[in-house]
């Protein structure tokens, strides 16, 4: 979205004129700005205020709903998939074209778990972030009305797996949120909430430091977080997930947030890869020894210019991805004028994680922040970025708001399946039971 916007710019006079024509390929009409995932599924954020819509941003450009199975270069065709391509019957769609800008972006990557692929949950999309919400809350429902002790305490603990930003940010958040609603519960109390974090390595939040890092365990241990390091999920079948170190947890809830791998797609490119599959660019992000082809963002291994050791790529994360996109449109624009280019150069400025509602930790440009102003620091960076001002207001307006009323505490989980109730009502009725010769309700002899 970010390259579309500084191109469609860059490239104003062209497309006014017809000599030139941008097609974004993307499977929803809406970017999601992740960092705010958080925020939505604990409610203090509306889900839409979080998405950016395509077609009101991007107003010069042909969008097109469909995802890209395969990119034959050497041709210059892509073969896409479209909403109305199993309606037509006709197959995918070969889209042709003279530059390629691939930007797919990573997918949340999973380990050969048993039973995760079945009871696992996500934090990638927004659609993941309510649902993962709506399931919080569904479990201290079942909890307040079961009469199982068993089955109530597995829907009271939540397995989150994996210490980076999303897993830290969206246990801190929900944990909030859930301990506010247990006040509305005549049989759930705060403490009756378990919550464990697992990571794999001997630290969280690696990004913001060491020494932040530590904070954060401290912070989350202090609310009760049991934080287990140097730990795995070794199953979840069966609903009870069995960690490395032999802890066995019934629990209903398994959020897995362990890393990132390439979106899919760029296996199925004739693109130079790396070791660790993204693709091979050059510092002025243009695809290594490919003519006419362009990636960034987490998909691409951009060399960083500003790093002590020659080679090492930049860290697959929105600071880079967002500065990335700019200096790709600039470039492709530039290139198609006979201009030179310019290499993307970009010193890591730091990072800013959210523990909870006015609880964050930072380190930015050196000076490492906690508590208060780490959050404020926080939400005053993720709104400066937060694309175009119409979603900046609506942001504002809502932390606004949740800071002068209380919280909001529904589950909408009837969303996930929209049409059951109409379903039900327009089944045919079932049959009535059968009745005996004396006119009671059993079979008769």
């Amino acid at each position: 979205m970010y390259t579309a916007l500084r191109l469609q710019r860059q490239l104003r006079a062209e497309l006014a004129d017809g000599t030139a024509e941008i097609t974004v390929v993307t499977p929803d009409p809406y970017m999601t700005y992740q960092p705010f995932l958080p925020e939505a599924a604990a409610g203090s954020l509306s889900p839409r205020h979080v998405v950016v819509p395509l077609r009101r941003v991007l107003n010069r450009c042909r969008l097109l709903i469909g995802e890209a199975e395969s990119v034959d270069h050497a041709k210059r065709t892509a073969i896409v998939t479209t909403l109305a391509t199993d309606e037509e019957g006709a197959g995918p769609v070969a889209l042709g074209y003279d530059e390629l800008v691939l930007a797919p972006g990573s997918v949340s990557r999973t380990l050969p778990v048993p039973g995760l692929a079945e009871h696992g949950i996500g934090f990638k999309t927004v659609e993941e972030a309510i649902g993962l919400r709506n399931h919080v809350l569904e479990q201290l429902d079942i909890a307040s009305s079961t009469r199982d002790p068993a089955l109530r305490d597995a829907a009271l603990t939540f397995v989150f797996v994996g210490g980076g930003y999303a897993g830290v940010e969206a246990l801190a958040e929900l944990e909030d949120m859930a301990r506010y609603a247990t006040r509305y519960y005549h049989n759930v109390k705060p403490a009756d909430l378990r919550w464990i974090l697992v990571e794999a390595a001997g630290r969280i939040l690696p990004e913001v430091g060491e020494e932040m890092g530590r904070y954060a365990i401290r912070e989350l241990r202090g609310r009760n977080v049991d934080v287990r390091l140097d730990t795995r999920l070794d199953s979840c079948e069966d609903r009870v997930a069995v960690l490395s170190d032999g802890t066995r947890l019934p629990t209903r809830t398994v959020v897995w947030t362990a890393g990132v791998k390439p979106a899919p797609v760029l296996a199925a490119t004739d693109l130079p890869r790396d070791e660790r599959g993204r693709i091979r660019c050059t510092a002025h992000l243009a695809v290594a020894d490919t003519p006419h082809a362009w990636a960034a963002g987490d998909a691409a291994a951009v060399p960083d210019v500003t790093a002590a050791e020659p080679g090492t790529p930049c860290a697959p994360n929105a600071q880079h991805a967002v500065r990335q996109a700019k200096v790709l449109a600039e470039n492709l624009a530039a290139s198609l004028r006979g201009r030179p280019l310019k290499e993307y150069a970009h010193a890591y400025a730091g990072s800013v994680a959210s523990l909870g509602l006015h609880k964050g930790v930072a380190h930015v440009y050196g000076r490492k922040l906690k508590g208060y102003p780490a959050w404020l620091m926080h939400r005053a960076y993720h709104l400066s970025r937060m694309p175009t001002a119409n979603r900046k207001a609506r942001v504002l307006a809502e932390w606004t708001l949740s800071g002068l009323f209380k919280r909001e505490i529904v589950s909408l989980g009837s969303l996930e399946h929209p049409r059951a109730e109409f379903e039900l009502a327009a089944a045919p009725p079932p049959p009535p039971p059968e009745t005996g010769s004396d006119g009671n309700d059993r079979p008769s002899s």
